[in-house]
């Protein structure tokens, strides 16, 4: 398995930042470890001050992130972004991964519609090797899991364009 498989397969299970530490000086090369999920490409020979310093970076960006990570969107929901849950009156609503990323998709945008294709590209990326007509069996579960925590109509249909996170 190469560097780039193994970057697919930590991306679905974890949330940390991944760098590339490679020979590799193609432009395809990085564009690709970028794609599979990668945060950083860091070229041989490099000192090791230098990687020390981008490590530093991304670990503040991680701390900012899981600062500002719980966010309440109604009365009685919140979600935390960093630690991937979603609360409802208090009692967790489990999602799996790519309904959370949905959800987290859509709330970070209020208002702002996204079709099918846009929303499958967004969770299972580019190379997704499936139909985007799996984003409503999706969008269907997770109305399902709001509605028996008490907070329906937060995904509206927008007829004929796709999904939006209600504005409230």
């Amino acid at each position: 398995m190469d560097g780039l498989e193994v970057c697919r397969l930590l991306r679905d299970h974890l949330p940390c930042p991944i760098l590339f530490l490679t020979a590799r000086v193609e432009e395809a090369d990085r564009l690709q470890g970028f794609a599979a999920g990668g945060d950083d490409y860091i070229l041989k020979p490099f000192s090791l001050r230098e990687l020390g310093a981008r490590v530093q970076a991304h670990l503040r960006r991680e701390t900012r992130s899981r600062e500002r990570s719980q966010v309440r969107f109604a009365p009685g929901l919140v979600i935390d972004y960093g630690r991937r849950t979603l609360l409802a009156h208090g009692e967790a609503i489990p999602l799996p991964k790519k309904e959370f990323d949905i959800v987290a998709l859509l709330s970070t945008h209020p208002g702002q519609v996204f079709d099918r294709e846009r929303i499958y590209e967004a969770v299972w990326g580019l190379d997704g090797a499936g139909d985007s007509a799996v984003v409503s069996e999706h969008v269907r579960r997770i109305r399902a899991r709001l509605s028996a925590a008490g907070c329906a109509g937060l995904i509206e249909t927008v007829w004929g364009v796709g999904y939006r996170w209600a504005r409230l």
